[in-house]
């Protein structure tokens, strides 16, 4: 490898080296910074010319096995065989991506000799290609008298992905404004365009993108230089010679004048008014993304443009009240070779689509004539300088995603992490020329005439068109097909199950071992001091740049029954509809000018020792650079001591904008919305969760945003108001850097002397309170200060747990699926078996059921915070079958047929899970939220440690057989005849 360059970016604390190797070319960047959580990435350009997914399936069948690992699926084995903090694979449009990060120096050589490997010695069997990207094969494959169907996990995958009608829109709108090259077509792959791809064209799609030479290699963190240099030139590239890479995307030609399209989509059975289910947006063509400069401000002038309730899209738009909410998509694209903007709006009656084309012109032509506030201009700054300052755990992993599509394009991606260049730079731009952003609008908006408007109206038989559009592609595939064919599909389909049945020899894998697990934690510093009153504030210095980040929990326990529902739409706005002297407006521009974000939502917490008790409040969280801390601290004063309330249409906007974005959220969701579902009944605090984050509050939602009059919901809020927002049951944590701590001390104690008290003691509505204090042991020889916090938690005596099977019906060609069993708490000494065993359960048996020979997207088992234990699938195209596979999984656990390397690699995923970085900003977080202190986790750690086989056959014994634990199960998805006939499912 040669050096080329050695760049420092103080404002990253990073020094970027940019490399290129002799032999092949390939391009290298490091970024060494003093982070533990070291990443590598390697990306290839892909350039698909049709819509066969190759770039996607070729993404999923290189993981399965490669020359030095040709055990079946390295990847998944992985997962159970290093301590990595993130491991995954993307398909971009004209991009593959492969990251993994890790805190240890020996899991990163192990994973890059896995990826390397990997990407450029894959084995691409013909069965791996079947299991992953599509084949034919019997419903039922060990009977050939069953109807042939499509199976493959990418071939599920994409039809799940195409229930989500925001993902339709956004395909459309990059495939129709960039039709002429590989952004014309759709990489990740239609389920109607795969089943034409062949093995062959697979295998040839890797020999011509997968070479060093159209390479681009990523390393970020602490690790030494050299180490990575030495392993990546004797693993993979010494092996090639340098070729010609005939990738490069061509410009797109610019049209002469504007176009149209319009497409269709399924139907929102959650829309709030059926008649209005249309989605338009105009879009614009830009710059090339490699002109750093020119794409900062573009990106800028489009936040100006759409984000906040001050930005001229908004208030021409959002607040017309002819739709619900933006078109998806909107905004800044950056991440095709020339960048795009869009801008519309979702949920609009199809005669309202011109009004909206009027509406964008005439925004455009104002904007042009007046320009913007100079405080819109700082707030954004401001923005950029507080995401400079926080400091997230994965940050290698948001430089490669940053970088990615710049770079591809061979872009310089120094250039583009030199962020304060560019903002002085802007700067100087707008001093030297006060029109120079509303000349960028003229000529990229105004006068561009590559300018395309999409519209998309739903079809009532959308799904069935769909379904029909398969059943004939099947048709034409099997009556092609020859006896002898048919013989050998039949075959094929046997012998692949076989194989996935198979034990694995994963010998050839590389693995940490158990005691490569530090054995204990580091422990973090807590001060709590009693403020005000004897409100508890606790304080955790850290360094955190220059961010003081402030929260506070209040309880929701004398709060009415019947005002419970509305408490996420009240979290959701409370922040949002003006306080003090300030309209909403005001509002969200001091907010945006003085903080990184104020953020207020619900706070279930169950209980660490019993699972019929639990803690119910409202979090509210926000960050500010330290020398906004006053005007921070006023503003939360503000909200709580004079939130208004008066701005009836405001609150209108914002609930429409809700109920959109719950009701597009559920293709993503569902297996969270099914497992919500499936534990409503199972503990006092699911009931909770069910109304405050699933399907119900989904269709409370839908039903508030069809109101005609919403006056009755927003006098709701006030009352809302006088039992949360006081100082009550209330305490708060303060995470900064250790001198400013003095400084915050005074803020908060400021702001909890000028927030309301009771004037009369509220009795919680629910009578069973309980007290408790977070035990404070001395750590080491110091005392850490002796002081509690005494959390108030509610206890239902009444409560009886109860089994339950719904089945919520919606307009999905795929199913999710959530089944939960009420077990232990979290101090419980079975907790730490439960939790092993649900790692076990999915690498060693789940994963190959659901997503190898089942054909779903996801699947496996997870036991929560609270003490359920969640089998769940996802993008599933069983249902009754799945929920079967669950119970063999856990007649597989009960017989123990698991070795001790399975019981370790289940504790490395755990440890994994366990040990993943926590940012200064959340430091003494899970002590604050959760009342569990350092020392519980310890003991939680050694009890991990401790488990054994034993364990794990006597946990499934004792709470997960069938009629040992109250279980619940859930269903989203199609109609389904099997459910129907059984008595015992509640349809919804």
């Amino acid at each position: 490898f040669l050096p080329m360059q050695v760049t420092a970016v103080p404002e990253l604390f990073l020094t970027a080296v940019k490399l290129s190797h002799d032999g092949t070319g390939a391009r290298y960047l490091h970024v060494a910074r003093e982070d533990s959580n070291n990443l590598f990435s390697i990306q290839f350009r892909t350039t698909p010319m049709d819509s066969t997914g190759v770039p996607h399936i070729l993404e999923h069948t290189v993981l399965c096995g490669s020359q030095k690992y040709p055990c079946r699926d390295p990847f998944f084995k992985m997962l159970n065989r290093s301590l990595s903090t993130f491991m995954n694979a993307f398909t971009a449009s004209d991009y593959t991506l492969y990251p993994f990060s890790t805190q240890n120096p020996k899991d990163f050589q192990n994973l890059l000799s896995v990826y390397l490997d990997a990407a450029f010695f894959p084995l691409l069997r013909q069965l791996d290609f079947w299991q992953e990207g599509w084949r034919l094969e019997h419903e039922n494959p060990a009977d050939p008298q069953t109807p042939l169907v499509f199976k493959g996990v990418v071939f599920n995958e994409m039809k799940g992905a195409f229930t989500d009608n925001e993902r339709i829109f956004a395909q459309h709108l990059q495939n129709k404004i960039l039709p002429d090259h590989t952004y014309g077509v759709i990489s990740g792959g239609d389920p109607l365009r795969i089943p034409d791809l062949t093995w062959e064209q697979l295998k040839q799609f890797h020999a011509t993108h997968y070479h060093p030479s159209n390479s681009r290699f990523f390393t970020y963190g602490n690790f030494p230089l050299e180490q990575h240099l030495k392993q990546i030139h004797e693993e993979a590239l010494v092996k090639f010679e340098r070729i010609e890479s005939n990738t490069d995307i061509p410009k797109q030609k610019l049209w002469e004048k504007p176009r149209e399209h319009r497409v269709t989509c399924g139907l929102d059975s959650f829309a709030a008014d059926p008649s209005k289910q249309t989605t338009v947006s105009v879009s614009y063509l830009l710059t090339d993304i490699t002109d750093t400069f020119e794409t900062f401000t573009l990106s800028l002038l489009s936040s100006l443009l759409v984000d906040g309730p001050n930005s001229p899209f908004y208030k021409a738009l959002i607040e017309s009240g002819v739709g619900t909410d933006f078109s998806p998509d909107v905004g800044f694209n950056g991440s095709t070779r020339e960048a795009y903007f869009s801008v519309g709006l979702q949920g609009i009656a199809e005669k309202d689509i011109d009004t909206v084309k009027q509406i964008i012109d005439r925004t455009v032509d104002e904007v042009i004539a007046k320009g913007f506030e100079e405080d819109r201009i700082e707030a954004l700054l401001h923005k950029i300088e507080i995401q400079l300052k926080h400091q997230s755990t994965s940050f290698g992993l948001a430089l490669t995603s940053y970088i990615a599509s710049c770079w591809n394009q061979d872009g310089d991606p120094v250039e583009l992490l030199k962020i304060a260049d560019k903002v002085s730079r802007f700067r100087q731009c707008l001093k030297e020329n006060p029109r120079f952003l509303q000349e960028k609008v003229k000529t990229y908006f105004k006068d561009n005439p590559h300018k395309l408007t999409l519209s998309m109206s739903p079809e009532e038989d959308y799904h069935d068109k769909q379904a029909k559009m398969e059943a004939e592609k099947l048709e034409k595939k099997v009556n092609a097909l020859s006896e002898e064919e048919k013989t050998q599909i039949f075959e094929k389909g046997l012998e692949l199950i076989a194989l996935q049945s198979k034990p694995q020899d994963t010998s050839c894998l590389p693995a940490l071992k158990v005691s490569d697990i530090e054995p204990r934690i580091p422990f973090t510093v807590l001060e709590t001091m009693l403020t005000a009153d004897e409100i508890p504030v606790q304080y955790c210095a850290q360094p955190t740049n220059g961010v003081v980040y402030f929260r506070a929990v209040s309880s929701l326990n004398t709060l009415p029954e019947e005002l419970k529902p509305y408490v996420p739409l009240f979290c959701n706005v409370i922040t949002k509809l003006g306080c003090g002297a300030l309209d909403y407006r005001e509002q969200a521009q001091k907010i945006e000018l003085k903080t990184g974000g104020m953020s207020v939502s619900p706070h279930i917490i169950p209980d660490d020792s019993h699972l019929d008790v639990y803690e119910q409040g409202v979090l509210f969280s926000s960050l500010c650079l330290d020398r906004n801390l006053p005007d921070m601290m006023h503003l939360w004063s503000e909200i709580f001591n004079n939130p208004r309330f008066e701005e009836e249409e405001h609150f209108r906007v914002l609930v429409k904008k809700t109920a959109q974005e719950l009701s597009n959220g559920i293709p993503d969701c569902g297996h969270l919305y099914a497992s919500i579902r499936a534990s409503k009944n199972l503990t006092p605090s699911g009931e909770l969760q069910e109304m405050f984050s699933g399907m119900d509050q989904v269709k409370l939602m839908k039903r508030i945003a069809e109101m005609s009059d919403i006056k009755p919901i927003l006098r709701k809020l006030p009352r809302i108001k006088k039992y949360l927002l006081n100082s009550d049951n209330i305490r708060c944590a303060v995470n900064a850097a250790p001198q400013q701590i003095p400084e915050a001390s005074k803020e908060v104690e400021k702001f909890l002397k000028g927030i309301a008290r009771s004037k009369k003691e509220r009795k919680p509505v629910r009578p069973h309170v309980i007290e408790k204090s977070s035990e404070v042991k001395p750590v080491g020889r110091e005392m850490v200060t002796g002081l509690q916090i005494t959390r108030k938690l509610v206890n239902d005596p009444t409560f009886k747990p109860c089994q339950m099977k719904t089945h919520f019906v919606l307009p999905f060609p795929v199913n999710y699926i959530g089944e939960c069993i009420r077990t232990v708490p979290f101090t419980d000494a079975d907790y730490a078996s439960l939790r092993v065993l649900a790692r076990l359960m999915t690498a060693k048996f789940l994963h190959t059921e659901i997503r190898e020979k089942g054909g779903a997207y996801g699947g496996g088992a997870k036991l929560s915070h609270s003490g359920i234990f969640t089998f769940y699938s996802y993008r599933d195209p069983n249902s009754l079958a799945t929920l079967k596979t669950f119970e063999k999984a856990v007649e597989w656990a009960k017989s123990g047929e698991f070795t001790q390397q399975d019981i370790d690699e289940a504790k490395l995923a755990v440890f994994a899970a366990v040990d993943a970085p926590i940012a200064p900003s959340d430091k003494g977080m899970g002590n604050f939220l959760y009342g569990i202190s350092d020392e519980m986790k310890q003991l939680h750690r050694e009890q991990l440690f401790a488990v054994n086989s034993d364990n794990l056959v006597d946990v499934s014994n004792k709470y997960l057989a069938v009629g040992k634990s109250t279980r619940g199960q859930a269903v989203l998805g199609p109609e389904n005849a099997d459910i129907t006939k059984d008595p015992s499912w509640v349809k919804r």
